[in-house]
Protein backbone atom coordinates (compact mmCIF):
# COMPACT_ATOMS: atom_id res chain seq x y z
CA UNK A 1 0.00 0.00 0.00
CA UNK A 2 1.20 3.48 -0.86
CA UNK A 3 1.16 6.16 1.81
CA UNK A 4 -1.75 8.55 1.29
CA UNK A 5 -1.89 12.07 2.71
CA UNK A 6 -5.17 13.95 2.79
CA UNK A 7 -4.39 17.61 2.14
CA UNK A 8 -7.20 20.03 2.95
CA UNK A 9 -6.79 23.66 1.83
CA UNK A 10 -8.52 26.21 4.05
CA UNK A 11 -7.42 29.75 3.41
CA UNK A 12 -9.12 32.61 5.22
CA UNK A 13 -10.68 35.67 3.63
CA UNK A 14 -13.17 34.10 1.22
CA UNK A 15 -15.37 36.65 -0.51
CA UNK A 16 -18.45 34.70 -1.72
CA UNK A 17 -19.27 33.41 1.76
CA UNK A 18 -17.37 35.15 4.56
CA UNK A 19 -15.12 32.70 6.43
CA UNK A 20 -16.94 29.83 4.72
CA UNK A 21 -14.37 27.22 5.78
CA UNK A 22 -15.21 27.74 9.47
CA UNK A 23 -18.84 28.84 9.14
CA UNK A 24 -21.11 26.52 11.10
CA UNK A 25 -22.89 23.96 8.93
CA UNK A 26 -25.12 21.47 10.68
CA UNK A 27 -23.72 22.66 14.01
CA UNK A 28 -20.00 22.35 13.21
CA UNK A 29 -17.42 24.27 11.16
CA UNK A 30 -17.48 23.48 7.45
CA UNK A 31 -13.88 22.26 7.54
CA UNK A 32 -14.74 19.68 10.21
CA UNK A 33 -16.92 17.77 7.74
CA UNK A 34 -13.93 17.08 5.49
CA UNK A 35 -11.55 16.31 8.34
CA UNK A 36 -13.96 13.83 9.91
CA UNK A 37 -14.56 12.02 6.60
CA UNK A 38 -10.81 11.66 6.06
CA UNK A 39 -10.23 10.39 9.59
CA UNK A 40 -12.86 7.69 8.97
CA UNK A 41 -11.18 6.61 5.73
CA UNK A 42 -9.39 3.25 5.82
CA UNK A 43 -6.93 4.31 3.09
CA UNK A 44 -5.75 7.72 4.33
CA UNK A 45 -2.71 7.72 6.60
CA UNK A 46 -2.46 11.40 7.56
CA UNK A 47 -4.74 14.42 7.44
CA UNK A 48 -3.09 17.83 7.08
CA UNK A 49 -4.80 21.19 6.76
CA UNK A 50 -3.03 23.93 4.81
CA UNK A 51 -4.18 27.31 6.08
CA UNK A 52 -2.86 30.84 6.46
CA UNK A 53 -4.94 31.44 9.61
CA UNK A 54 -4.04 30.63 13.22
CA UNK A 55 -7.76 30.62 14.06
CA UNK A 56 -8.49 28.09 11.31
CA UNK A 57 -5.48 26.04 12.44
CA UNK A 58 -6.82 25.80 15.99
CA UNK A 59 -10.23 24.65 14.72
CA UNK A 60 -8.60 22.04 12.47
CA UNK A 61 -6.41 20.73 15.31
CA UNK A 62 -9.44 20.34 17.59
CA UNK A 63 -11.16 18.35 14.83
CA UNK A 64 -8.25 15.91 14.71
CA UNK A 65 -6.19 17.13 11.75
CA UNK A 66 -2.51 18.05 11.73
CA UNK A 67 -1.44 21.63 11.01
CA UNK A 68 2.37 21.41 10.96
CA UNK A 69 2.81 24.74 9.14
CA UNK A 70 0.99 27.93 8.22
CA UNK A 71 0.65 28.69 4.53
CA UNK A 72 2.32 31.97 3.44
CA UNK A 73 -0.07 34.84 2.80
CA UNK A 74 1.28 35.40 -0.71
CA UNK A 75 -0.06 31.99 -1.84
CA UNK A 76 -3.36 32.37 0.01
CA UNK A 77 -4.98 35.00 -2.18
CA UNK A 78 -8.16 34.92 -4.29
CA UNK A 79 -6.06 34.35 -7.40
CA UNK A 80 -3.72 31.74 -5.86
CA UNK A 81 -3.91 28.40 -7.62
CA UNK A 82 -3.98 24.86 -6.25
CA UNK A 83 -0.45 24.02 -7.33
CA UNK A 84 1.00 26.72 -5.08
CA UNK A 85 -0.32 25.33 -1.80
CA UNK A 86 0.29 21.72 -2.86
CA UNK A 87 3.94 22.36 -3.77
CA UNK A 88 4.38 24.36 -0.57
CA UNK A 89 3.11 21.42 1.48
CA UNK A 90 5.30 18.94 -0.40
CA UNK A 91 8.39 21.10 0.08
CA UNK A 92 7.73 21.23 3.82
CA UNK A 93 7.20 17.46 4.02
CA UNK A 94 10.33 16.81 1.96
CA UNK A 95 12.39 18.78 4.47
CA UNK A 96 10.96 16.53 7.20
CA UNK A 97 11.63 13.36 5.15
CA UNK A 98 7.89 12.69 5.26
CA UNK A 99 6.89 12.83 1.60
CA UNK A 100 3.77 10.72 0.91
CA UNK A 101 3.40 8.82 -2.35
CA UNK A 102 -0.14 10.04 -2.98
CA UNK A 103 -2.14 13.12 -2.04
CA UNK A 104 -5.89 13.09 -1.59
CA UNK A 105 -6.83 16.70 -2.33
CA UNK A 106 -9.96 17.34 -0.27
CA UNK A 107 -11.72 20.67 -0.77
CA UNK A 108 -13.70 21.79 2.31
CA UNK A 109 -16.17 23.65 0.08
CA UNK A 110 -17.56 20.20 -0.84
CA UNK A 111 -18.30 19.21 2.76
CA UNK A 112 -20.50 16.10 2.53
CA UNK A 113 -18.52 12.95 1.73
CA UNK A 114 -18.79 9.22 2.28
CA UNK A 115 -15.47 7.75 3.55
CA UNK A 116 -16.18 4.58 1.56
CA UNK A 117 -16.27 6.62 -1.66
CA UNK A 118 -12.97 8.26 -0.69
CA UNK A 119 -11.45 4.80 -0.26
CA UNK A 120 -12.86 3.59 -3.56
CA UNK A 121 -11.30 6.56 -5.38
CA UNK A 122 -7.91 5.79 -3.83
CA UNK A 123 -8.20 2.14 -4.87
CA UNK A 124 -9.12 3.11 -8.43
CA UNK A 125 -6.04 5.29 -8.76
CA UNK A 126 -3.74 2.73 -7.14
CA UNK A 127 -4.98 0.09 -9.60
CA UNK A 128 -4.08 2.26 -12.60
CA UNK A 129 -0.69 1.89 -14.26
CA UNK A 130 -0.54 5.01 -16.43
CA UNK A 131 -2.83 7.64 -14.88
CA UNK A 132 -1.28 10.93 -13.83
CA UNK A 133 -4.14 11.88 -11.47
CA UNK A 134 -7.78 11.22 -10.59
CA UNK A 135 -10.58 13.80 -10.41
CA UNK A 136 -14.08 13.31 -9.08
CA UNK A 137 -16.88 14.39 -11.39
CA UNK A 138 -20.61 14.06 -11.74
CA UNK A 139 -22.69 14.09 -14.88
CA UNK A 140 -24.26 17.44 -15.72
CA UNK A 141 -28.05 17.42 -16.02
CA UNK A 142 -27.74 19.57 -19.16
CA UNK A 143 -24.87 19.10 -21.61
CA UNK A 144 -22.52 22.08 -21.57
CA UNK A 145 -22.82 22.10 -25.37
CA UNK A 146 -26.24 23.65 -24.83
CA UNK A 147 -24.80 26.53 -22.82
CA UNK A 148 -23.93 30.03 -23.98
CA UNK A 149 -21.55 32.90 -23.44
CA UNK A 150 -22.14 36.59 -24.13
CA UNK A 151 -20.00 38.42 -26.66
CA UNK A 152 -18.39 41.81 -26.13
CA UNK A 153 -21.26 43.36 -28.12
CA UNK A 154 -23.86 41.64 -25.91
CA UNK A 155 -25.08 38.80 -28.12
CA UNK A 156 -25.55 35.19 -27.11
CA UNK A 157 -23.27 32.65 -28.76
CA UNK A 158 -23.27 28.92 -27.98
CA UNK A 159 -20.24 27.16 -26.56
CA UNK A 160 -18.46 24.96 -29.08
CA UNK A 161 -17.11 26.14 -32.42
CA UNK A 162 -19.53 23.98 -34.45
CA UNK A 163 -22.64 25.01 -32.54
CA UNK A 164 -25.16 27.61 -33.62
CA UNK A 165 -28.03 29.18 -31.73
CA UNK A 166 -30.50 26.95 -33.57
CA UNK A 167 -28.53 23.75 -33.05
CA UNK A 168 -28.55 24.57 -29.34
CA UNK A 169 -32.33 24.11 -29.39
CA UNK A 170 -31.96 20.42 -30.22
CA UNK A 171 -32.93 17.92 -27.49
CA UNK A 172 -30.27 17.31 -24.86
CA UNK A 173 -30.03 13.65 -25.90
CA UNK A 174 -28.48 14.75 -29.21
CA UNK A 175 -25.44 16.24 -27.43
CA UNK A 176 -22.58 14.31 -25.84
CA UNK A 177 -22.82 14.13 -22.04
CA UNK A 178 -20.53 16.47 -20.14
CA UNK A 179 -19.22 16.31 -16.59
CA UNK A 180 -18.25 18.81 -13.94
CA UNK A 181 -15.39 18.44 -11.47
CA UNK A 182 -17.04 18.60 -8.06
CA UNK A 183 -14.26 18.71 -5.46
CA UNK A 184 -15.28 15.45 -3.78
CA UNK A 185 -11.74 14.08 -4.08
CA UNK A 186 -8.69 14.40 -6.33
CA UNK A 187 -5.86 11.90 -6.13
CA UNK A 188 -2.43 13.28 -7.01
CA UNK A 189 0.92 11.59 -7.45
CA UNK A 190 3.83 13.16 -5.58
CA UNK A 191 6.28 11.66 -8.08
CA UNK A 192 4.39 13.12 -11.06
CA UNK A 193 4.18 16.58 -9.46
CA UNK A 194 7.88 16.54 -8.64
CA UNK A 195 8.96 15.33 -12.07
CA UNK A 196 6.71 17.45 -14.28
CA UNK A 197 5.74 20.50 -12.18
CA UNK A 198 2.06 19.76 -12.87
CA UNK A 199 -0.61 18.50 -10.50
CA UNK A 200 -2.99 16.69 -12.87
CA UNK A 201 -1.34 16.07 -16.24
CA UNK A 202 -3.15 14.66 -19.25
CA UNK A 203 -4.07 11.12 -18.17
CA UNK A 204 -6.65 11.92 -15.51
CA UNK A 205 -9.07 9.23 -14.37
CA UNK A 206 -12.68 10.47 -14.17
CA UNK A 207 -14.13 9.18 -10.90
CA UNK A 208 -17.92 9.33 -10.92
CA UNK A 209 -19.69 10.40 -7.74
CA UNK A 210 -23.32 11.21 -6.94
CA UNK A 211 -24.45 14.78 -7.49
CA UNK A 212 -22.39 16.81 -5.05
CA UNK A 213 -23.22 20.18 -3.49
CA UNK A 214 -20.48 22.79 -3.24
CA UNK A 215 -20.37 26.06 -1.29
CA UNK A 216 -19.69 29.08 -3.48
CA UNK A 217 -22.54 31.37 -2.43
CA UNK A 218 -24.81 32.04 0.53
CA UNK A 219 -27.58 30.30 -1.43
CA UNK A 220 -25.42 27.17 -1.70
CA UNK A 221 -24.88 27.30 2.04
CA UNK A 222 -28.61 27.53 2.74
CA UNK A 223 -29.26 24.61 0.39
CA UNK A 224 -26.75 22.44 2.23
CA UNK A 225 -28.25 23.40 5.58
CA UNK A 226 -31.63 22.29 4.25
CA UNK A 227 -30.25 19.00 2.92
CA UNK A 228 -28.57 18.25 6.28
CA UNK A 229 -31.73 19.13 8.20
CA UNK A 230 -33.64 16.57 6.14
CA UNK A 231 -31.03 13.90 6.81
CA UNK A 232 -30.21 13.56 3.10
CA UNK A 233 -26.42 13.43 3.49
Amino acid sequence: MKEVLALIPARSGSKGVKDKNIKLLGGKPVINWSIEACLKSKKIDRVIVSTDSKEYAEIALKAGAEVPFLRPVEISQDNSDDKEFIVHALNFLKEQNELPELIAHIRPSTPIRNPDIIDKAIDVFMDSDNATALRSVHKMSESSYKNFEITSDDYLIPLGAKNTNDISNNPRQSFPPTYTANGYIDILSTKFITNFDLIHGEKVIPFMTPLTLEIDTEEDFMMLEHVISLGLK
